[in-house]
């Protein structure tokens, strides 16, 4: 059995910037660029459905030899990198040659890849542009989650946008 690889968040990120994806970063990783000091091991993108966008993300997940993630095989198992195929699922917990990816095509809470684009930020990653929800998108997609991880990510979430929000 395969080990799952450590997330380097970077190398995944410039993959899909190489392949021009349409996404937005979305979860803990998003929420760690905003100076949220809580841990994540996974990055999370919602990406725009279009027909061609599609294609571009399928290519990309060939090249980061991206597989189904599950819970008793960390080396996941192969799926058809196709894009009508990817774009019948909501979501995809994946793991790829640089850690695991999810893909949420209408993250709780949200409209999806339009709703949250207009509120996003590109962010520089030591050279990498990464379009980053907003942490208010955030804040609101955790809250409709629901989940326990999500309540309790909450309160410093929302601590650290008051504070963003006092600043000029």
């Amino acid at each position: 059995m395969a080990e799952q690889p450590i997330l380097a968040a970077q190398q995944l990120l410039q993959a899909l910037n190489r392949y021009d994806v349409e996404y937005v970063l979305i979860g803990g990783l998003a929420a760690v660029l905003w100076g949220s000091p809580l841990r994540t091991d996974d990055a999370d993108i919602c990406p725009a459905r279009g027909v061609d966008n599609l294609k571009r993300l399928a290519s990309a997940l060939g090249a980061l030899h991206a597989r189904i993630a599950l819970p008793d095989d960390p080396g996941g198992i192969a799926f058809p990198h196709d894009p009508e195929f990817l774009g019948r699922v909501e979501v995809w917990n994946l793991v790829t040659r640089y850690g695991s990816l999810d893909i949420a095509f209408s993250p709780s809470g949200t409209g999806g890849y339009d709703d949250l684009k207009r509120a996003a930020a590109v962010i520089d990653i030591g050279g990498l542009e990464v379009p980053v929800a907003s942490l208010a998108d955030i804040i609101r997609s955790k809250e409709a989650a629901s989940r326990d991880k999500d309540h309790r990510a909450l309160p410093v979430l929302r601590q650290l946008l008051e504070r963003l929000d006092e600043q000029p």
